[in-house]
């Protein structure tokens, strides 16, 4: 079934017209920056919608999705971090049949705008979040959106699919499960038999009148009191073990810490009633490509080992047991070496580009984003420097991060006999990336080759050879748009460099 959905969505973005199928097919299908308009007709809508943050409550709004008109909606404000800081642009929550029974959009009753404020591309939930989704792991959607209020454009943001029951019947074929979400403090760890010594820790999504915890508890018995010699066999009854380990993979490569590999929160669990397994459902990702940095530097995120467990390390037991486990390891190597196979440049760079053009004037004409038009070009080829959140040693590049991620993933891969198999393409990919650090560029492309650098008006900046990576003195006065162009025997590349 999960299979089906991945193949389906690949087949839906192939061909011109799109026929809805199953719920959001259509809406997360199209390649578009969608129109999501709020009509509020209270006084003083702004402070009522920051009261009511405080108290988790929907306020009613008329709401229109792409001119489709959704009256006595419900808009809440979401988030923490995201909520928190000093900026104008807030995340949204939509429930369009809050006040309004069964009132949906494309079969979505709830969607999730988030606001990017830590994120200068827009393009990291919506990238990592395809990945996930092209590669069979648990996880919603995503698309863009221009949000305007009362006839104000609010800015660009991106829309993510809702983990609820309508998700559950899409992924899994079933919805009467229990669905756990681990917040605030989901680290897994075993407290007792009692369900009421978890209540702190996680919320229950679903089933929330019967609020019978016993398979969560049961779960969490397993994992932390079963002989490690059995753990597995044992373990695999409540749980099913391979989405588990696409979850692990897929948010150690990306360097997603903000979830249960390094904040110890921000998953589903869902208790697949066909099965009698629980699955790992992905949530939040809004800070992938190391934006969430745990006071690890930017160079170490890059570089983070495939077995990275926060300590201590007591309090990630999933990720400590299987990781001293030599036959779960290698298990788990195995998934990730099928996951890392397409994060490449030479796979993911035509995206990355085609997003940004995608939603590049939304981007322009948004009056409330977190960063400049200039820092939106920069990092989708360049790192930049700290700041844009508490302990942020630097925003990694999106192109950049993929080339040294890769790099690193296959190399400690190579120890379980992990190889990449894209042809043609060297570990560190075929593309030519260039970034900024201090007043030098930096390019890099598997070499040798040689390089020139020029101005938009054509004037030669710089120019040179090298092989493989090459740093170039530009002079101080020089700064703006530059192109970097890049000849060798197989012919000639260019990309642009914004430099500061």
């Amino acid at each position: 079934m999960i299979m089906r959905k991945f193949l389906f969505l690949t087949l839906l973005l192939q061909t011109a017209t799109i026929s809805a199928q199953d719920p959001g097919d259509a809406f997360f299908g199209a390649w578009t920056v969608h129109e999501i308009r709020f009509t509020f007709s209270q006084p003083g809508f702004w402070d009522s919608l920051t009261q009511n943050y405080t108290l988790d409550r929907y306020m009613r709004a008329d709401v229109a999705i792409d001119g489709q008109s959704y009256p006595q909606s419900g808009v809440k404000y979401k988030g923490n971090s995201s909520y928190n800081n000093q900026g104008l642009k807030k995340p949204f929550r939509i429930d369009l049949a809050e006040y309004v029974d069964d009132q949906s959009h494309d079969g979505l009753k709830k969607l999730v705008l988030n606001n990017g404020f830590k994120d200068p591309s827009m393009l990291r939930e919506k990238l990592m979040l395809d990945y996930l989704n092209d590669h069979g792991v648990n996880a919603p959607r995503c698309s863009f959106a221009r949000l305007y209020v009362n006839n104000q454009y609010r800015g660009l943001y991106t829309v993510v699919e809702d983990v609820n029951k309508t998700f559950l019947s899409d992924r899994f074929d079933n919805k009467d499960g229990n669905l756990f979400k681990g917040d605030p403090r989901g680290t897994l760890n075993w407290k007792g038999p009692e369900q009421a010594l978890y209540y702190t820790d996680y919320e229950l999504k679903t089933n929330e009148t019967e609020n019978d915890w016993s398979d969560l508890v049961e779960l969490l018995d397993k994992l932390n009191n079963t002989p490690a010699s059995q753990l597995e066999t044992v373990l695999s009854g409540s749980m099913n073990i391979q989405s588990w380990y696409k979850y692990w993979a897929a948010h150690n490569l990306f360097v997603n810490l903000d979830s249960y590999v390094g904040s110890g929160h921000n998953y589903f669990l869902y208790h697949n009633t066909e099965t009698d397994r629980f699955e790992w459902i992905t949530w939040d990702v809004n800070e992938a490509f190391g934006n969430f940095q745990m006071g690890i530097s930017l160079a170490s995120l890059k570089v983070l080992p495939i077995g990275h467990i926060p300590m201590p390390a007591q309090q990630r037991p999933i990720l400590n047991r299987f990781w001293q486990d030599p036959l779960l390891k290698a298990a788990y190597a195995d998934v990730y070496c099928d996951l890392v196979q397409d994060f490449s440049n030479q796979k993911m760079n035509a995206r990355i580009d085609s997003l940004a053009d995608l939603i590049r004037t939304a981007v322009y004409d948004d009056p409330f984003k977190f960063y400049t038009n200039t820092q939106f070009e920069q990092n989708l080829n360049q790192d930049l420097p700290g700041g844009g959140g508490p302990g942020l040693s630097g925003i990694a590049g999106i192109k950049p991060f993929i080339a040294a991620r890769r790099a690193s993933v296959l190399q400690q891969l190579a120890a379980f006999g992990c190889s990449a198999t894209s042809t043609g393409e060297p570990a560190t990919g075929d593309a030519l990336l260039a970034w900024q650090e201090g007043e030098n560029a930096i390019i890099s492309h598997p070499g040798p080759f040689q390089y020139r650098i020029f101005s938009t008006n054509g004037q030669l900046a710089g120019s040179g050879s090298g092989e493989d990576r090459v740093s170039h003195p530009i002079p101080v006065t020089t700064t703006g748009l530059l192109i970097v162009q890049v000849t060798k025997k197989s012919g000639t590349q260019s990309v642009k460099l914004i430099f500061n």
